[in-house]
């Protein structure tokens, strides 16, 4: 689950792991080059020294080549050998003829090959002005070496240059030893970072799901009067974000507040004409004086008359809902004797267009702590609903069961069905159905009545679902709590 404490924490092992990589990386290099600029010095300063002691070797008097029987062949007289044997490196000495006059064990030790390439490059030595020495890198039989070449001018007309030289491949060891240790400790980093990104992320979000948590509590308009836990002497961004979504929603209680008393308002200055008209149709509907082609269209209007009281009771309610003034007369109810009424009434409207109304209910009392009216207004909006929206030759079930704990209430029919993308809105408010799908294709209610169903159900501590399948027909059920000690009712089988 790609939550954002997941992704910080990933991000912070990354961030880490990186760092560390980079750190190795930089301080694996400039410790190499700190070794590299360290070999030089040492270098340069042997090859001073092996200068040095050829001049003052020289200047003693003595020739410091002692040339054997071929002229071209000489050695350094053995006194300046012993003391040039001191320095513990490649050391090589060449003649003005590019001649070796002298080479240290390890230079004793090369193949000729690597002994001639060595020879060559120190008599190429051209160290001049200010920096008499030259720094030369060659591999010599497969090993990297570091040489700094000095021309020697003091020596006497025999002696040119002076070259002293080391392995580089213990420069490496170092760098090689910290990558070796990082690696080893690579694992437990990278879990200390992910465990430390949880930490902090967790500490750092933990306001944010204390909004969320608060904002998930907002439901619907009675919530908006909730605030948001601004994080206290915290001008950061998730404090401006709290204030913010604080301000908003008090601009929204403000306007719902508005909204609803309109509503309520207007609801109820509409019921006292309402009533008037209502009264005056049918009293002109009854009165033998009234004209016979008047009484089509003043039925037409008490049908009407009638609809808009329907809708201004239902505004009513939801606005007195809102508002939190509605409340329930509830009392130990035999829920039998209130499905038995409801299913007197469709049956009735279900014989009108030719529909069969089955009625299953236990054989004993099911009592529950109930708002007798109430209920009957829910299940005769899901029966009434159930019967427009059936086909000719089909069934409504209503059918009553309990539990110890629960009374459930199904109204399940054989109509059309819902469609899938609609079965999550037809407890919006003024939501419908296309009316081209009910049963006679005629005017659909006003779009409340499940919407007040749903809210009778939760005010009794209940739920009011449904499951529909297209051309199969819907399943609409409630369930509510029983009161407490009630007998478990008896099924009939």
């Amino acid at each position: 689950m790609r939550t954002i404490r997941t992704q910080l924490t990933v991000w912070y092992a990354v961030a880490l792991l990186g760092t560390v990589l980079a750190f190795g990386v930089t301080v694996s290099l400039v410790e190499r080059g700190a070794g590299m600029r360290e070999l030089e010095r040492r270098l340069t300063a042997e090859a001073g020294l092996a200068g040095a002691l050829l001049q003052q070797a020289s200047g003693a008097g003595a020739p410091l080549v002692e040339y054997s029987s071929d002229p071209y062949v000489g050695l350094l007289r053995v006194d300046v050998t012993e003391n040039l044997d001191r320095i513990q490196d490649y050391v090589v000495v060449v003649d003005s003829a590019g001649r070796a006059l002298y080479g240290s064990a390890e230079v004793r030790r090369l193949t000729p090959g690597a002994s001639d390439l060595l020879r060559e490059r120190t008599y190429a030595v051209t160290g001049t002005g200010t920096t008499p020495t030259e720094i030369f890198s060659l591999t010599l039989d497969e090993v990297q070496l570091r040489f700094v070449g000095r021309r020697v001018r003091q020596a006497g007309p025999a002696i040119i240059a002076v070259a002293v030289g080391a392995p580089i491949r213990d420069l490496a060891i170092v760098p090689e030893r910290l990558v070796t240790s990082m690696v080893a400790v690579l694992p437990f980093i990278l879990l200390g970072a992910v465990a430390v990104g949880w930490v902090l992320s967790s500490w750092a979000l933990r306001p944010v799901g204390e909004m969320i948590d608060e904002l998930e509590a907002i439901t619907d308009g009675r919530s908006l009067h909730r605030r948001l836990p601004a994080p206290a002497g915290r001008p950061d961004e998730l404090g401006r974000l709290a204030n913010t979504l604080n301000a908003m929603m008090a601009r929204l209680e403000t306007s719902f507040a508005a909204l609803r008393r309109f509503v309520a308002d207007a609801s109820h200055e509409l019921k006292t004409p309402l009533t008037v008209m209502r009264a005056g149709v049918e009293r002109a509907l009854t009165d033998p004086r009234t004209a016979p082609e008047a009484l089509g269209p003043l039925d037409e209007t008490l049908q009407e008359v009638r609809r808009m009281t329907e809708l201004v009771d239902a505004l009513l309610t939801l606005a007195r809902v809102d508002e939190g003034r509605l409340e329930l007369h509830t009392e130990p109810t035999d829920l039998r004797a209130v499905v038995a009424d409801v299913y007197e009434t469709a049956q009735m409207l279900g014989e009108e267009v030719g529909l069969t109304v089955v009625l299953e209910e236990p054989v004993g009392p099911v009592v529950a702590d109930v708002d007798a009216g109430r209920i009957r207004q829910l299940l005769m909006n899901l029966m009434t609903n159930a019967v427009k929206y059936t086909p000719g030759g089909g069934t409504v079930w209503l059918s009553l069961s309990a539990t110890d704990e629960t009374v459930t209430v199904a109204v399940r029919d054989t109509g059309i069905g819902i469609a899938p993308g609609d079965v999550g809105r037809v407890f919006d408010r003024f939501w419908r159905a296309d009316a081209a799908r009910s049963r006679t294709g005629e005017r659909a209610g006003i779009g409340l009545g499940l919407s007040i169903g749903k809210w009778i159900a939760e005010a009794h501590g209940g739920s009011l679902a449904v499951t529909s399948r297209p051309g199969r027909g819907s399943t609409f059920t409630l369930s509510i709590p029983r009161v407490r000690g009630a007998p478990p009712a008896v099924i009939e089988s």
